[in-house]
């Protein structure tokens, strides 16, 4: 279902369904008015698309409202300047956690004259709605899919503002040897858990693939279902097999519920590694569920804590009582991208916003990435952060010119 969200100053929250008016009767209800002082000033539609509903719709709501915070911001800003103060209004569509579903919103999104469609989340959401998105040569800008497919395919269409899958993977492996070498090597035996989509499949191959070149025994790769209800038996056959290090790869409320069981069941690892792990990199699992979060690890998209504007949307969250996420930094970032484009095109046509895009060098984000730059379709200048929770805080430990606090590595017993 495609809505509009027109975003003016402090309205983020009100979403209503579009008014379709009959132009003939519009023109009827103005008769013999005179039209000056009648003109408006244009508007841009953009495509917010999300799952809403369904296993990710937490996921979901959170991009959404990063969108929505940016097009906020642009609007009060004065708009897109060089299209005469052109304000952004949202058209949302809700995925429903399915991939069919998001690419029929795409076409629903398309046919509302949408410039571009931010959004996606899940690998395998953006795969299909890339490819529809692509059928009909309409700009996507990726906010956080990560499978290398996406950008893999040749489709000039799809801009992905974060790191993929291999690179994400790749740093994780490397800051994990810094880790494991700085400490003595403590740990040289793994498990993984993932959930077994794209995104958990995949990321579980590179890691099984590499790990072991590296050093490391992998004692057993459990999938699972989204969403899954109960991890107790997993939770017992890791205790059991008692690995050095643990890495989960699942999506939020399976990540929450895995790491609450391995509490109950007191399992004791060297240290919980995630990789883009769907709740370590999110202050709401910090805050609701405390002492399993502690200590654990993630390599994932996330923010430089050092940059004012970082800090500033930062509080905007908190004013909105929107949890301080992943989410929420990719998708504002990538509406921030997509005004700057716009801006260098000095228009909404599709094909010019393309070519816009394909030559950013968009430097005025909350990320601790480089200038952008896209080499068929991923931006080189992204790169992911190593964070560790501790107390009530989501700590960067790497990079370290990023870094607010040092690893702590081994963990410590927990329970």
């Amino acid at each position: 279902m495609v809505e509009h969200c027109r975003m003016g100053p402090g309205r983020m929250g009100r979403v209503g369904r579009r008014a379709i008016v009959a132009g003939g009767a519009a023109v009827l209800a103005l008769g013999a008015m005179p039209l000056r002082g009648l003109a408006q000033v244009k508007t841009v539609k953009l495509g917010i698309l999300h799952p809403m509903t369904g296993a990710l719709s937490y996921s979901g709501s959170q991009g959404r409202a990063g969108a929505l915070l940016a097009i906020e911001e642009i609007n009060a800003a004065g708009g897109i300047k060089s299209m005469g103060g052109a304000k952004l209004d949202a058209v949302l569509g809700d995925a429903q956690s399915k991939p069919d579903v998001g690419a029929a919103e795409v076409d629903k999104l398309a046919d509302a004259g949408v410039a571009a469609v931010i959004g996606g989340f899940a690998s395998g959401i953006v795969l299909a709605t890339t490819q529809a998105a692509a059928r009909v040569n309409l700009p996507y800008i990726v906010d956080v899919g990560v499978a290398d497919g996406i950008v893999t395919r040749g489709l000039s269409n799809t801009f992905r503002f974060g790191p993929g899958q291999s690179k994400i993977t790749t740093t994780a492996i490397d800051n994990l040897m810094k880790l494991n070498d700085g400490a003595g090597k403590p740990a040289r035996t793994v498990m993984i858990v993932h959930e077994d989509g794209a995104f958990g499949a995949g990321l579980a191959k590179t890691m099984a693939d590499e790990l072991p070149k590296r050093g490391f025994e992998i004692l057993e790769i459990i999938p699972h279902p989204t969403p899954n209800r109960d991890f107790t038996n997993i939770a017992l056959k890791i205790k059991a097999a008692n690995p050095d290090l643990l890495i989960p790869a699942n999506y939020y409320n399976e990540y929450v519920l895995l790491a609450r069981t391995l509490l109950q069941q007191k399992v004791q690892v060297k240290a919980i590694y995630s990789v883009l792990g769907g709740a370590a990199s999110n202050v709401k699992f910090v805050t609701e569920f405390n002492e399993a979060a502690q200590y654990i690890m993630d390599c994932n998209h996330w923010y430089d804590p050092r940059k004012p504007a970082s800090i500033a949307f930062a509080k905007a969250l908190a004013d909105r009582k929107v949890d301080l996420t992943y989410e929420t930094m990719l998708n504002y970032s990538a509406v921030k991208l997509v005004a700057d484009a716009l801006e260098h095109a000095g228009t909404d046509d599709r094909a010019k916003l393309m070519v816009a895009l394909a030559a950013s060098t968009f430097d005025g984000h909350i990320m601790p990435y480089g200038p952008t730059k896209f080499v068929d379709g991923q931006n080189q200048g992204a790169q992911p952060v190593n964070t560790q929770i501790r107390g009530k805080v989501i700590e960067v430990i790497f990079p370290k010119e990023f870094a607010s606090a040092e690893p702590v590595f081994p963990m410590p017993p927990r329970g």
